[in-house]
């Protein structure tokens, strides 16, 4: 009866956990291995692999890939370079210090269409954002952005957005660094530069492995971002694998090869987690 009663209080939850991440998988399952396009639905019968070959040969699918790996990674550099420094230049106390974070970590809090409004029409607008008036002020012709540099607009974006994630975890690591330690190593003749590379990054190193866990794992599936500034063009240069699987399925209307691209994502997350939990495990050993 002691164990009885435990087991039976947790056991909705369980059940509506597993009906609400099961249930659409086994569907998306089912979907990917019949025809089903919402132009012909009467037409749903088994394909089985057509689906996932049918997206893998799609011209726009390695592309697509190398641009979500290139968007990960400069995103993931970028964060965690500049996190990094600023954790270190906010980290001593000064006046100030508290507005000061405050105001660092609120971009994390803006909702990602209106990070992205912001910047499509506030910033990187040719007429009259910001960066464009900074262009004509020193005598240059403005960029438009979003037609001459998609993606790295979108990267942009997404590490303005990211980045105050990161240093508020860095700011948190820095927290526990042993200030006798760092003292120590002053005092023997250790330099700035000297005390940051043997000391504080080898301090870093668990925060820097699980900001770039939880970068990776979110940005495999950014959408809003792309959708709401480039729209994944000009052409294909800023889709990434979340907005081909989009326009498979509610601009070519084909719920099949969607939900063939959305399983390999899946697959694709599943191994960039396990390959990065693993990672996190030997920092934290």
């Amino acid at each position: 009866m002691s164990r009885f009663l435990p087991r039976a209080l947790m056991s909705p939850a369980v059940v509506t956990l597993l009906a609400w991440s099961i249930v659409p998988l086994v569907m998306t399952i089912y979907f990917a291995l019949i025809h089903y396009n919402l132009n012909q639905p009467g037409e749903h019968g088994f394909v089985g692999l057509e689906n996932f070959k049918y997206f893998i040969t799609d011209p726009d699918f390695w592309p697509s890939v190398l641009q979500t790996i290139e968007l990960l990674g400069w995103v993931i550099v970028i964060t965690v370079v500049l996190g990094v420094g600023l954790a270190l230049l906010i980290n001593d106390p000064f006046p100030g210090q508290g507005i000061v974070r405050v105001l660092l970590i609120s971009p994390f809090f803006v909702m990602p269409t209106v990070n992205a409004l912001l910047w499509k029409h506030m910033m990187m607008n040719p007429i009259y954002g910001v960066l464009g008036k900074v262009w004509l002020f020193f005598g240059a012709t403005p960029i438009d952005w979003m037609t001459d540099y998609p993606l790295a607009s979108v990267i942009i974006i997404l590490s303005w957005q990211w980045l105050p994630f990161a240093c508020l975890i860095f700011i948190t690591s820095l927290q526990s660094l042993d200030r006798e330690q760092m003292e120590a190593a002053r005092m023997d003749g250790a330099n700035k530069l000297h005390q940051f590379w043997y000391l504080t990054l080898p301090h870093l190193g668990r925060s820097i492995a699980v900001v770039v866990m939880i970068e990776m794992i979110f940005l495999m599936s950014v959408f809003a971002e792309i959708f709401t500034t480039t729209s994944g063009g000009p052409g294909n240069e800023s889709t990434n694998l979340a907005f081909l699987i989009y326009k498979q399925a509610l601009m070519n209307y084909d719920v099949g090869v969607a939900s063939a691209g959305a399983l390999f994502a899946v697959v694709l997350a599943n191994i960039a987690a396990v390959f990065l939990i693993r990672m996190v495990g030997k920092n934290l050993d």
